[in-house]
């Protein structure tokens, strides 16, 4: 019912504002994802300044998936706020188990196992935190379909909990403007974690999801980018920087095995930016 609520919801704004263009479909952003070979996909950017959204494949962007690591995102924000991890230089001691991952492999602190999208290091967290504290920072922010279940520590990553993409765009912009029921500090914190790209055009964010299931493979990217204006102050008649926000969501699912996941979706990203002339 949730998701025919979200759809409906979506329609409506859709109509409601194609007098004032400020909902678009994106036709043309097939030819970018045919040209990486994936076709059950969904992007929603929405240009902040200009108060836009543009979009592809409404019916996916309204329907939840399994977060999978990009609950990390919210993870990190609990952590922070309930004093589980003090700082995002909090560490915890490898468990001694060889896993997959390598990198995984060793004692490290948030910041890192954020980067490195480690999942033994968020397990522990989530036990840490407990299913009551958990549950209340789920209903506070209203994320996804808001279940926990009964496994604190695999619910994002087993299909218990889920949220759409549209639902992880409002996500991002709430967390860029302070707006999520946490401290300014927390989500300042969490926005250093997200930060990937620093260049002279732009600052890139963003955290990746992953999960297999039924032969398939999910795939996600959610974050903001910041383009970088230079101009002329009028008070002060001095070079000055401004900011301006997009933010973003791709959800795919693909049943290549061979395909390189991490090298698909960015490329995706990027070249939607791109095509937007939001990045060079």
């Amino acid at each position: 019912m949730k998701k025919i609520g979200l759809y409906i919801l979506l329609i409506s704004l859709f109509f409601v504002s194609c007098k004032r263009h400020n909902i678009q479909e994106q036709t043309q952003w097939a030819s970018i994802f045919k040209k990486y070979n994936v076709d059950s996909v969904c992007f929603e950017l929405a240009d902040n300044s200009h108060e836009q959204v543009f979009y592809y494949n409404l019916n996916r962007l309204a329907t939840p998936y399994t977060p999978a690591s990009t609950f990390k995102i919210m993870h990190s924000l609990i952590a922070l706020e309930t004093n589980i991890a003090a700082d995002e230089t909090m560490a915890i001691p490898w468990d001694g188990i060889d896993r997959h991952h390598e990198e995984w492999n060793k004692n490290m602190d948030m910041r890192e196992a954020f980067k490195v999208s480690c999942l033994p290091y968020y397990q522990e967290l989530a036990r840490r935190i407990g299913a009551v504290e958990m549950q209340k920072w789920m209903d506070s922010v209203k994320y996804g379909n808001r279940r926990i279940g009964g496994n604190i520590d695999e619910f994002w990553l087993n299909d218990t909990l889920k949220i759409s993409a549209d639902e992880q765009v409002g996500l991002m912009k709430k967390l860029y403007f302070d707006k999520l029921p946490f401290s300014q500090r927390s989500q300042r914190i969490v926005r250093s974690l997200m930060l990937q790209e620093d260049n002279a055009d732009y600052r890139l964010y963003f955290k990746t999801g992953t999960s297999q299931h039924d032969e398939r493979t999910l795939a996600w990217v959610v974050g903001f980018v910041e383009r970088k204006e230079t101009q002329t102050g009028v008070i002060t008649k001095k070079e000055e920087t401004n900011f301006k926000p997009y933010f973003f969501a791709l959800n795919m699912e693909t049943k290549d095995t061979t395909m390189d996941i991490k090298t698909v979706r960015l490329g995706i990203v990027k070249d939607i930016l791109r095509e937007r002339k939001i990045i060079k």
